[in-house]
């Protein structure tokens, strides 16, 4: 924090200082500290505050004398004080159009009482500088759950080419708007947590981290006999009903050519599902569902 106005010898040293990288902090009576974030969520009305507390390093100053402003673009504009406590102040601005960054500093204003009476003294502050976030990541709607669970997450700037990473492991992400993106619990192993990424050509952003839960699942039958063109019912039961949103179950197969099935959801609510299976050429394999029961459960498949 600086005084004004300075000394020719002080600007001399603040010019030598600068050269040098160093910062300058003064002799002021006042410490000026920015409780601004230097990265600002976006938000509708383009309106963001902008707080600062003055904390007095003497008992000479005059409290109640202590008058902040921020200066913005050459504007001076007063700072009144904030309701959450002494010594903190706000000021509201109004982002123009266009703008992505705020730049500015503050100007203290205060008496100081000398032997010689009072005494008009100013600090400043280095220039700040705040940028707006256009794209960020508020929350994950849960923080822990089951494989193939649909979970939300929460922001603001996203898009159709975002993904949801498990540890660098791709999970399967649905957009539905610009504030809220999904993702299916992808196939990893139970008892554990999981850095939680969301990326994008705009780059890569922490979500938080999410715990995969284990569980169990039932299918009946336990073992698929088809002819090419037959039809038979699979039946798939959890031990708990669905959350919202449905969940998800990742089965595959080593004969995709002999096995001809839909996606596998048990609805949100309910606690199974039953799906048709149509045999297509010969062959002999399996079906394979990841991340229950002892880590995968399998399901014979022969088509005649």
């Amino acid at each position: 924090m600086h005084n004004k106005p300075l000394s020719l010898a002080r600007k001399f040293l603040a010019g030598c200082a600068i050269a040098l990288g160093v910062l300058l902090t003064g002799c002021t009576s006042v410490s000026i500290t920015n409780l601004t974030a230097p990265s600002l969520p976006e938000n509708p009305s383009q309106i963001y505050t902008i707080s600062l507390r003055v904390t007095t390093k003497s008992g000479s100053v005059v409290k109640k004398s202590i008058k902040p402003s921020i200066v913005i673009d050459g504007k001076n504009y007063p700072m009144p004080a904030s309701p959450m406590g002494d010594g903190l102040f706000e000021f509201d601005y109004q982002l123009p159009p266009g703008r992505d960054e705020i730049a500015y500093y503050f100007l203290v204003q205060y008496l100081y009482e000398a032997r010689s009476g009072f005494v008009k003294e100013e600090a400043y502050s280095e220039l700040q500088h705040a940028n707006i976030a256009r794209r960020y990541v508020l929350s994950l709607e849960v923080n822990r759950g089951p494989v193939g669970a649909r979970v939300s997450v929460l922001g603001r700037g996203f898009t159709p080419n975002d993904a949801i990473y498990f540890d660098n492991l791709p999970a399967r992400t649905v957009y539905e708007s610009a504030n809220a993106i999904s993702f299916y619990v992808p196939a990893v192993e139970a008892n554990r947590n999981y850095k939680i990424m969301l990326g994008s050509t705009a780059g890569n952003s922490p979500v938080g981290t999410f715990r995969v839960d284990a569980t169990n699942v039932q299918v009946f039958p336990d073992s698929l006999h088809l002819r090419s063109g037959e039809t038979q019912s699979v039946t798939f039961t959890l031990p708990y009903a669905a959350a919202q949103g449905g969940l998800l179950l990742d089965v595959t197969t080593d004969v995709p050519e002999s096995v001809i099935m839909p996606e596998v959801v048990v609805p949100a609510g309910q606690n199974s599902v039953t799906i048709p299976v149509q045999g297509g050429k010969k062959g002999t394999g399996m079906l394979y569902l990841k991340g229950y029961g002892q880590g995968e459960v399998t399901i014979p498949v022969t088509v005649q």
